[in-house]
């Protein structure tokens, strides 16, 4: 089924290129069906990528669903044009009085600042607090998810020695969870990131549960007991080439970044990196639309 988006969004065109269903507002208005409304804070400087990336996967299940992009109004974006922003994007005090079925905060580069040092943090914190009473389930990715970790469960992040950086192999711990529902014992997934969260803090708190976790790059995938939240460290959502374009940019302003581990073939970066994680992505995204979106919020809120 198709995804509902604004007929003029730059990802529209890349979409229907895949053959994704894509409907446009015009059409969708004639269908007599409850379509699933789902926000995206969207904190990737990127904003178009990150778009595309999301939309794809959103717009492969059976449900349809409706989009709508919200836009921080204490931080101002320095890599999408204002235009874009103010065309597609709208502020929190214009959503604040609706309910979501599903919402989705992406990763952020940020993670270097503690939270309360992010210029955002205190208007991420209210739109946070308003999701727990106007949204079914909320995906949180990358630094989202170590925000959810810090906002709703006190549980902090700390440096690592080293960025993780590449695509690792993870363990399916509960795979009787429907999140997980269709996965591998083990699969892969990219991260890019330099903090982490520890795995004995979220496996000790009553409200949590780990389904995924990696010997390399620690815990994947977790989630409330309730799913009302889940927290996703990576990056699944990344296309082939993601990380390849974050390693050659660091290279051209001369940071010292290692070649993310077990990515490019033969580990040289003139070759092309193989797609490794696609279907598992497209797995994620429908079973969390599914069990912890469609088959969990109200036909109509109050």
């Amino acid at each position: 089924m198709p995804i509902r988006i604004p007929g003029q969004l730059p990802a529209k065109e890349i979409l229907e290129q895949e053959n994704i269903f894509v409907m446009e507002e015009e059409r969708a208005t004639t269908q007599d069906i409850r379509p699933l409304n789902i926000l995206i804070l969207n904190l990737m400087p990127e904003k178009e990528k990150t778009e595309a990336q999301l939309l794809r996967f959103l717009g492969n299940t059976p449900i349809q669903v409706n989009i709508s992009f919200l836009r921080l109004t204490t931080h101002q974006s320095k890599n999408t044009s204002k235009y874009h922003l103010d065309t597609f994007y709208k502020p929190f005090s214009e959503v604040m009085s609706k309910r979501f079925d599903g919402m989705i905060i992406t990763g952020s580069p940020v993670e270097h600042l503690p939270f309360e040092e992010v210029d955002y943090w205190e208007e991420l914190q209210d739109i946070m607090n308003w999701s727990k009473e106007n949204v079914t389930s909320t995906l949180h990715i990358c630094w989202g998810a170590q925000a959810a970790f810090y906002h709703h469960y006190g549980i902090g992040k700390h440096e690592l020695s080293k960025k993780c950086f590449g695509v690792f192999e993870h363990e399916v711990l509960l795979p009787n969870e429907n999140l997980v529902r269709g996965f591998d014992e083990y699969f892969l997934a990219p991260h890019s990131r330099y903090t982490d969260i520890m795995l004995e803090q979220i496996r000790n708190h009553p409200e949590l549960q780990i389904l995924a976790q990696s010997d390399q790059a620690g815990v994947f995938l977790a989630t409330s007991k309730d799913g009302k939240n889940i927290m996703a460290t990576g990056h699944l959502e990344y296309d082939a080439t993601t990380l390849a374009e974050e390693y050659f940019r660091d290279c051209a302003r001369g940071i010292k970044t290692a070649l993310p581990e077990n990515y490019f073939p033969d580990n040289d970066p003139g070759k092309a990196p193989v797609y490794r994680w696609k279907s598992h992505c497209s797995l994620l995204f429908s079973n969390w639309l599914n069990y912890y979106v469609y088959q969990a919020t109200p036909y109509e809120w109050d």
